[in-house]
């Protein structure tokens, strides 16, 4: 391939990479143990960060497990958990605290997907902008000596590159979609 044509493929990559890693961020229905890090305990007269005096992991997808390293903070980190704004209750049999978090609304499903489209058609309007650079800076190339016709297959290059990824897109777009609309 021409490298005049490749630097715009290099930059319809990253904007598809971009999506991708967008796209990542949107958790379908999935605990993140990340909404406990601003919770403090009460340890020996200081106000101590969860992570500090417990174990957490998240053994299902939609379930957070505390395990404290001493069962005397059980009821303490019950109670930190209950006067946050978490909005979950948590349960505990003596020995670790469990965090459930209820399945998405079907509603909330579909607000998702039109985050999710909507970040695919930023990513096309990006596609096509740099499709459009393109085309200038190679129309600009008939001045410079270069016949008509590379112009033109420059130019076609450019178009067949901004299809490829567009469908790339799409493709990205509907996988997301249908991760998130699966019960």
């Amino acid at each position: 391939m021409d490298e005049r044509v490749a630097k715009y493929e290099e930059k319809m990559q990253k904007t598809l990479a971009s999506l991708e890693s967008d796209l990542q961020t949107i958790r379908a229905g999935r605990a993140n143990p990340h909404i406990l890090d601003r919770l403090t305990v009460d340890y020996y007269g200081s106000p101590t960060p969860l992570q500090q005096v417990a174990n957490i992991t998240v053994p299902e997808a939609r379930m957070i497990q505390i395990q404290p390293w001493e069962s005397s903070l059980i009821k303490k980190i019950e109670k930190t958990i209950l006067t946050s704004d978490i909005g979950i209750n948590p349960s505990n049999d003596g020995k670790v605290i469990r965090l459930v978090f209820p399945e998405l609304t079907e509603e909330r499903r579909k607000d998702l997907v039109k985050e999710v489209k909507k970040k695919g058609e930023a990513a096309k309007v990006a596609v096509r902008n740099i499709r459009r650079d393109a085309n200038d800076a190679f129309k600009k190339l008939t001045k410079q000596d270069v016949s008509e016709d590379e112009v033109e297959e420059l130019q076609d290059n450019a178009q067949k590159l901004t299809d490829k990824y567009i469908k790339e897109v799409d493709a990205a777009v509907e996988r997301k979609s249908k991760e998130i609309l699966t019960v």
